[in-house]
Parts: C-alpha cells; structure tokens; sequence
C-alpha cells in the first residue's frame, strides 16, 4: 500500500464503474463476495444513506490494510461525517459514534484495551471452561421441552443464542433480567435494516439500560468486569470516562454475544449440510477446534465490518481510497478468496491445512474476546451433537432467512430436528 497523491488513470478506471450498493437485507452475501472480488480487492460502494464508502475484499490486501499504521478507526477522521453529510438515525452509526476501544487510536486504544484486557487473559478465559460446560449442558437439557410436537426447534434461539449471552453478561456483571432486551437492542443497531427512529431510540435505550448495569456494579461490586472498569474510573477518573465506560460496555456486550451466536449457528448449519464432515469429526480426523477455524474462515460470523479510514489518499490493490472515507473490512469475502486458498475457497473443509482468516480481525484491534469466542464455540457443538448426533436441518439451507444486515453473517432463525 502506498500514498498516491495523484492516479489519473486509476481515477478513471474507478470512474467507469458505478459503487456497488449494498444491500441492507443482507440477501446472498456470498454471492455478492464473488461479485466484488471479480471488481478487484478493494471498491467503491454506496451504505444506506447514500454515504459513500469502500469495501476491501481481498484476503492478502485485508491483512495489510488492517495494520497499516495510515488507517485510523476514530470518526474524526470520517469527512462525511464531520461535515454533516450523514443523516440522523443511521444505521451504522453506532459503529462510528460509539466511544471506546474499538473506535479508538493509538494511546487512547491502548489504555482502553489495557484495561478491558486483563478479563481475557489465557488463564482467566480458561478458568470458565467449566461454567461454559455447565450452562451448555443445562440449555441442552431444556432443548426438548422448547421443541414442537415433531422435535423441532430454533436451534439459533434456544442454544446459540443464549449460551454466549450467558457468558458474556455473567463476565460483565449484568442481571439475567436485562439480557433479552440487550439482546434485542444490540440486534437492532447491528441490523442495516434498522430504520432510522428506531436506531435513535434503541441507541438511547441501551445506553441507559447500561447506565443501570454500572450503578447497579458502582453500588455493589463484584468479581465482574464492569465492576473493575467502575473501580478504574474511581480511582484515576483520568484513566475512563464516563461515557468510555458505558461505550466499552455497549461494545462488549454486542461483540461479546453477537459474534459467537452467528459463528455456533453457521458452524451447525454447515456441519448439518455437509454430514461427510461432521463424519470426519466424529470419527477423529478433525477436531471441534477445526471446525470452528474452518467456519470462521468459511463463512464469517461477521462480513462487512465497519469503520476504518484513510488518513492520507492510500492506493488498496491498484485502487485509491480517498482519505477520509469510511472503509468496510470484508471478513466473509477474504475468508473464501480463490488467491489465498485455491480453488476450493468456496468448500467447507474441516481438514484443511490451511485455515488461517481474518475473521476475528487483525493487527491492534484483534478481537480480545478470540479465545473466548473460540472456547465458548468449540464447547457448544461438542456437546450440542454428543446429545444430539442425528440432529439435522429442519428446511432446505437453501429457504434460512438471512440475517437483515451486511454487518452480521447469519440467519434469523435455525429450526433443527434433535432427531434421537
């Protein structure tokens, strides 16, 4: 990647083809991945609102793009935003907007990962490998009783869902009484199809259900992470801010739960339409760790993450990226690029050497929760298919709603028979 002030002809070659609109239903990203890759590693692309933005597809140019040190994540970089070009309500706007580690830079970054950091160390994420255990064998045992009269179930409510909600919100210390409804909000500011009202008031809300969770762990501590993050501020008030705090909460409780549902159901759903794999694991040639590297590469829990922008004009594969524009990581569309893992980049491959993806991230903002995620995962299908092992589909793949976003890669709904 370089600085290219001026690329006449790489203008008018950007020129001669039309931004790619991106659909907010989230309909056929796959489809969509093989469309944009033949367009080259990086292109133009139009977000609801009519803003105007680029995705970078390709594995190799991702990889670089994420690391380098001309590309910022805070939105006084994002000149469409800073002039007042984007409209109220946005959908992605809590992507931007937010204020904590994910939207930050440089120093700012790392103080705030610094202090979120020592609740996903090796040593403590391994020490809730019995409580993951323990709260996916009970979501097992209650299974049957919410399947229908033909054993059928929403395997994406009633399993993925929960497990890593559970976790996370026992992690940060939020009652049991709030987490469906931060659920619920979280889902709507992650949609793309939010409309605009609802985004403004699903923002506000969360925010001060939020608000609840840091006074409630501010008036009772506990061995939790809002509660340290509280002790933080309290003590060095420099160090976390108010609105940091409740940030980095908002942040974690979606990252914490909405990326492990999708990464559970879209590990089931390809392990329940292709059944030689799952033989393969079952049989020992692959493990359950396999499976879960191969779905994050396969088909990511999250496919166009926003925001990342150039701070000078920066030349991505032959294209130029305007400073100042808000770029999309394409994490579905790099984990299934033909340059990086042959002509089998579309096969779901448990014994695939190489599975290495982007999907968790890269460089500075890796995601911290990985191994978390990565745990919390490989535990679930473990024992989802132990109790289970003739579960299958419910409907035809091919008839699963996808999830109404760009941002998230899933479907809405897993209907599973548990079978024997």
């Amino acid at each position: 990647m370089t600085d290219v002030p001026e690329a006449p002809h790489t203008g008018d070659a950007q020129r001669a083809h039309a931004p790619h609109r991106m659909d907010p239903s989230g309909a056929g990203q796959h489809a969509v991945n093989e469309r944009l890759r033949a367009r080259g590693p990086a292109v133009p692309v139009t977000l609801p609102g009519e803003v105007e933005a680029y995705a970078v597809t390709g594995h190799a140019e991702l990889r670089e793009f994420l690391t380098d040190p001309r590309v910022a994540k805070h939105a006084r970089h994002f000149t469409a935003l800073q002039e007042g070009r984007v409209p109220e309500g946005w959908p992605l706007a809590v992507f931007a907007t937010v204020e904590g580690m994910t939207t930050a830079d440089g120093a700012d970054h790392r103080r705030l990962r610094g202090l979120v950091s020592k609740a996903f160390t090796v040593r403590r994420v391994e020490s809730l490998r019995p409580r993951v255990a323990e709260l996916a064998a009970s979501l097992l045992d209650a299974l049957p009783r919410a399947a229908d009269a033909d054993a059928t179930v929403d395997l994406r409510e009633h399993f993925a869902y929960p497990l890593p909600m559970g976790v996370i919100s026992e992690l940060l210390g939020v009652e049991p009484a709030l987490r469906d409804r931060l659920h619920h909000l979280s889902g709507v500011l992650v949609s793309t199809s939010s409309e605009p009202a609802e985004v403004i008031a699903a923002n506000r809300e969360i925010v001060q259900v939020l608000a609840q969770v840091v006074a409630a762990r501010r008036a009772a501590p506990g061995d939790d992470l809002t509660s340290a993050l509280v002790a933080a501020r309290e003590t060095d008030g420099d160090r976390l801010s108010e609105t940091e705090l409740v940030g980095t909460l908002l942040l974690m409780i979606v990252a914490g739960h909405e990326t492990t549902l999708n990464l559970i159901t879209n590990a089931v759903r390809a392990l329940c339409a292709h059944p030689a794999q799952l033989a393969l694991v079952r049989g020992g040639s692959a493990s359950w760790d396999d499976v879960v590297e191969e779905t994050l590469r396969y088909d990511s829990p999250v496919s166009y993450f926003p925001f990342r922008y150039p701070t000078a004009d920066l030349a991505v594969g032959g294209t130029v990226i305007p400073a100042g524009t808000p770029v999309l990581a394409g994490y579905s569309s790099a984990g299934r690029d033909p340059r990086t893992y042959g002509e089998d980049a579309a096969v779901f491959d448990v014994t695939r050497a190489d599975k290495r993806h982007l999907s968790l991230g890269h460089g500075p903002h890796f995601c911290l929760g990985a191994p978390l995620a990565r745990m919390e995962a490989a535990i679930a299908l473990e024992a989802l298919f132990a109790r289970h092992p003739d579960l299958g589909l419910a409907v035809p793949e091919g008839e699963l709603t996808p999830l109404p976003s760009f941002v998230g890669n899933s479907t809405r709904t897993l209907p599973v028979r548990l079978g024997g």
